[in-house]
């Protein structure tokens, strides 16, 4: 598995915080906790966030009373972990490992978590497969495996709609690859269906897909979006949406939601 340097992303975390705390931001995580709600029960769960950056979902969870392990490369973005950690009094519920998830299985034991999120890793690394069946590796029998990821089939139409620009859309269909604003680091974005075939050759079984922000990325007026009333009718369409076609096929980001079988 290749991924993108480190240094990328240290260097990006204060312009990352932003993006979190901006609408698009905030949608993406409300989102994200809804769909996969509909998959768990109110047991305690031991949840591994594979690439989790600054920690704020495994913080979310910590603080529902999982136990996370969150791993990642940027000593930056864990230090921000950390710190988010210490602030919502979850510190004891979350340990963090500073390690590339290609050589996850030298820091944590394989079967060891009932939930794992893979969330925006895979537009970062080459081979897909073998990132997914590391996660799925660390998964005990009946475990369930979060992917989250850049749409491919958004790309094109948010450039050519929301940008208003052709040749970039056509670039973005010819070459597959792009650089991302807040990190400044290349990314190819995915399918949703090449995910879902990758996932089933590996033996899992897909349990949901959704879409994150199905309409939210092609309106242009960003300011709006900061009003609260609008927002708040924003989120309510964009949850009624997340499964719904055709709508959650062209959403910025798409989220399967797969089992790794019993034994």
């Amino acid at each position: 598995m290749a991924y993108v340097t480190s240094g990328t992303f240290d260097d990006a975390v204060a312009s990352f915080r932003q993006w979190q705390d901006a609408p698009w931001g905030r949608l993406r995580y409300t989102l994200a906790d809804a769909n996969l709600r509909r998959h768990l029960d109110d047991q305690p769960m031991r949840v591994l966030d594979a690439a989790g950056g600054n920690g704020v979902e495994a913080v979310r969870l910590a603080t529902a009373g999982h136990r996370v392990t969150l791993v990642d490369y940027s000593g930056q973005m864990l230090r921000g972990a950390r710190d988010l950690a210490l602030k919502a009094g979850v510190a004891d519920r979350v340990t963090i490992i500073e390690a590339d998830i290609a050589k996850l299985g030298d820091h944590v034991e394989a079967g060891d978590f009932d939930l794992v999120l893979c969330h925006n890793l895979l537009p970062y690394v080459e081979n897909v497969a073998a990132t997914l069946d590391t996660c799925l590796t660390a998964l005990r029998p009946g475990g369930l495996l979060s992917v989250i990821a850049v749409n491919a089939h958004s790309d094109v139409l948010r450039i050519a709609v929301r940008d208003q620009d052709p040749a970039a859309a056509l670039e973005a269909v010819l070459t597959g690859v792009r650089t991302t604003k807040t990190f400044g680091a290349k990314l190819t974005p995915r399918t949703a269906e090449e995910t879902i075939d990758q996932l089933r050759d590996l033996g899992a079984s897909v349990l949901g897909h959704y879409g994150i922000r199905s309409v939210c990325d092609y309106m242009a007026d960003d300011d709006r979006k900061y009003d609260a009333s609008f927002y708040a009718e924003l989120e309510s369409l964009e949850l009624a949406l997340a499964d719904r076609l055709p709508y959650k096929l062209t959403a910025r980001l798409f989220h399967v939601v797969a089992v790794k079988p019993d034994l």
